[in-house]
């Protein structure tokens, strides 16, 4: 069945009808389908003209039937099925599937000539690979530089997908070896990623968040520092501009409603008059006061205080891109958990929170508040415990070797400058923290005791606030705790 173009046709006889209607035509335009056809515009009148010449000046026009190509790009699936798999920074990339097949034959659109022939490309080999959600965004670059680049120079293309929580690509090549150097490429740029451009997604810690008490305390402590000072702040600023706005409208009622003055006049002439000012009284407006200090004077805004339903001891911070890594880190966890109950001796582990101390910067200029912890009892069977996690971790491949030579320090983050938002914040974000420590440079914060061990994703919450666990593991004393709460 041959499929006819309607409206092309259509145009088509208009154009004809029109030009032999019309004898003050003198030049020959171009028909609709030459003007769509691309052919320059030149070599289309001479065309015509010399079918004309050959024809004796006669120009014939016959309705014919035109079909027309439906154009089809062949490209790869819109989405990506996630998957469950992934691969370390520093471990290759796993061919999760190569597919070849054959592209579809495609017709330019516009093009008319019937001597154009269909041309069949190469075979297309295809690679899927688990790169993980976070590091996408790096695999595109900004604007898509990145993905640009690869595809230039690698002879690919690349397929992301759909869904913002997909975790897999595609990569398109006409053969093997441009897919796989196309793949090698993208390796390489997770692993810089991962190693300097990429933030820590989960964490291992001992949840601090579970005593009300305690929360209730943080509370206290961030409204001394915003709630009271912002909101006298506000009242000062307000009372200042209601008395200033008062005192002017005093002022000119005063002067208004004044006393009388006696001014004398003394004529000189008919065009000078001389006048007396002595005794015209002068007006003084009282100094406005200085307006009084807050929070934001000291780059303390509510958005750097840790949230409490987090509060927390951080024990080890982990890059898990993808969810291969976030169950190899839920599994690491539970099988630990017999060797940190022997690492506590099998009883029941204390803290105390007292004071204030600085991280990353002088009191001035602080980046990082925490409170230090002590071990009640001094026995060092929380750092054990803690040591052993770690250890685990490493040996699993789970932490990178930059952390993995880090030494522990237990301590709960009450302000961190990172959290900042809103346009003040930058690079070596600060606050003066020397009014705080002051203030509550010796605050006793209580003693708790440490319940469970838990794998928490770092930005997502529970219903209650909470930070998300992924796994745990129970302290000893956790059972008794709970009996006797």
């Amino acid at each position: 069945m041959i499929a006819y173009s309607s409206s092309r046709s259509l145009f088509f006889g208009v154009d004809c009808a029109l030009k032999y209607a019309n004898p003050f035509l003198k030049s020959n335009p171009l028909t609709y389908f030459e003007r769509i056809s691309g052919v320059a515009k030149e070599d289309a009148r001479m065309d015509r003209n010399k079918k004309l010449k050959s024809a004796g000046g006669i120009r014939q026009c016959q309705w014919r039937p035109v079909s027309v190509s439906n154009i089809q790009e062949s490209t790869a699936e819109d989405s990506v099925n996630e998957l469950e798999d992934g691969d370390h920074a520093q471990e290759p990339i796993k061919v999760a599937q190569v597919v070849t097949d054959n592209c579809d034959s495609t017709i330019s659109a516009g093009v008319l000539d019937d001597t154009v022939k269909p041309v069949l490309s190469a075979e297309k080999h295809s690679l899927l690979l688990e790169v993980g959600a976070s590091l996408i965004r790096f695999i595109k670059g900004k604007e898509g530089s990145t993905q640009k680049k690869i595809e230039e120079e690698m002879g690919v293309k690349i397929v992301f997908p759909s869904s913002k929580k997909g975790e897999s690509i595609v990569i398109e090549g006409i053969s093997t070896d441009c897919v796989t150097r196309a793949s090698k490429k993208i390796q390489a740029i997770m692993n810089e990623a991962i190693e300097s451009s990429l933030d820590y997604s989960h964490f291992i810690s001992l949840p601090l968040a579970i005593y009300p008490e305690l929360t209730d305390k943080l509370v206290n402590f961030q409204n001394s520092i915003l709630g009271t000072n912002d909101v006298s702040a506000d009242e000062n600023l307000e009372s200042d501009s209601i008395e200033d706005t008062l005192d002017i409208e005093n002022k000119g009622q005063e002067l208004i409603k004044g006393r009388d003055v006696a001014v004398e006049l003394k004529v000189e002439d008919e065009k000078h008059v001389k006048v007396d000012l002595t005794s015209i009284p002068f007006v003084s407006y009282p100094p406005k006061p200085p307006r009084l200090p807050n929070a934001s004077d000291f780059g303390i805004d509510k958005s750097i205080f840790i949230k409490p339903t987090t509060f927390h001891l951080t024990v080890l911070m982990l890059k898990l891109w993808n969810k291969e890594r976030v169950n190899a880190a839920s599994g690491v966890l539970k099988s630990i958990s017999s060797k940190v109950i022997d690492a506590l001796d099998n009883r029941p582990i204390s803290i105390r929170l007292k004071g204030l101390d600085t991280m990353r910067g002088s009191l001035s200029k602080a980046r990082v508040l925490y409170a230090p912890v002590e071990e009640i009892g001094s026995e060092g069977r929380l750092l054990s415990a803690c040591q052993v996690i770690i250890n685990a971790f490493v040996e699993a491949g789970l932490v990178l070797e930059k952390d993995a030579k880090q030494k522990l320090k237990l301590h709960a983050t009450v302000m961190n400058a990172r959290h900042r938002k809103g346009k003040r914040r930058r690079k070596n974000d600060s606050f003066d923290a020397r009014g705080i420590f002051k203030q509550f440079g010796s605050e006793d914060w209580g003693e708790y005791l440490i319940r469970e061990a838990h794998l928490s994703q770092r930005f997502v919450f529970d219903e209650n606030g909470y930070y998300y666990c992924c796994a745990s593991i129970p302290f000893p004393g956790k059972e008794e705790r709970q009996q006797t709460d």
